[in-house]
């Protein structure tokens, strides 16, 4: 696959449930189209020209390199490195970047830096004799199959990618769900229960609404859709004893 050098690697997020990051890929094969938010950035800084050039990944060859300069400087003001932002870990088709992102986790985990991973594609098996410290999360928004086809054409089928999620589950590792970008009805008629109850052996759900996209601000009741929606991750996870969090700007209103 193609290659690019980077002078940076690791670097503090500004999301509020994060802490550093890296980002070792540019691009993202997965081709969403909620639409993506890194791609939006990435071609309003002109380090793209197009969806095209973005499906197109290129590996940071010398990510591992950076990595042993900068753990040093940075373990002490390290709470956890969450792989990735701005693209993923564990591309569909992609050996090498699974290989990256293997390596890059085993190093951070031999500083004791604890590791975070999300993946729209397959967590690999071999994470489970990894740190136990670290938590693995998938990106889940429905059960619908042909949804995801339109949606996120190149990511993992939604079982393939549960089933990853469970294996490692039941290996003992911490695993997390990102049900975000959640989408309102009039892109996709669903009950956001069974979504809750297939994920329902994680540790932690978050749960967020879609941004950028004009389908969702048309749908006019999208506010009170997101609220109501919130509610019922928040009834369903203090039910069944899940961690939660909700995204900035889901909820219009304070939920005393």
């Amino acid at each position: 696959m193609k290659t690019i050098t980077r002078k940076s690697m690791l670097y503090k997020t500004g999301v509020e449930y994060g802490d550093y990051t890296m980002n070792h890929v540019a691009g993202c094969s997965h081709g969403c189209k909620y639409p993506c938010y890194a791609f939006l950035m990435a071609k309003r800084f002109g380090k793209v020209k197009d969806y095209e050039e973005w499906l197109e990944p290129n590996l940071v060859s010398n990510a591992l390199e950076l990595l042993r300069k900068e753990i040093p400087k940075l373990r002490n003001k390290i709470k956890s490195v969450q792989l990735c932002f701005t693209t993923d870990p564990f591309m569909m088709g992609y050996e090498e970047i699974k290989d990256m992102s293997l390596a890059a986790i085993r190093m951070l985990n031999s500083h004791g830096i604890k590791c975070t991973a999300l993946t729209k594609g397959l967590l690999p098996k071999e994470l489970a004799n990894f740190s136990k410290e670290n938590e693995y999360g998938i990106t889940f928004i429905s059960l619908d199959e042909e949804y995801r086809k339109i949606m996120e054409p190149g990511a993992s089928s939604y079982a393939d990618r549960l089933a990853s999620l469970k294996y490692l589950h039941d290996e003992g590792c911490k695993t997390w769900v990102s049900i975000e970008p959640y989408p309102t009805p009039n892109l996709i008629q669903q009950d956001l229960l069974p979504i809750l109850e297939a994920v329902s052996f994680a540790d932690k759900i978050i749960f967020g609404r879609t941004n950028y996209s004009k389908e969702i601000t048309a749908y006019k009741k999208h506010k009170e859709f997101y609220n109501t929606q919130a509610k019922i991750v928040i009834e369903f996870c203090e039910k069944n004893n899940i961690a939660y969090h909700i995204k900035d700007g889901t909820m219009t209103e304070v939920i005393m």
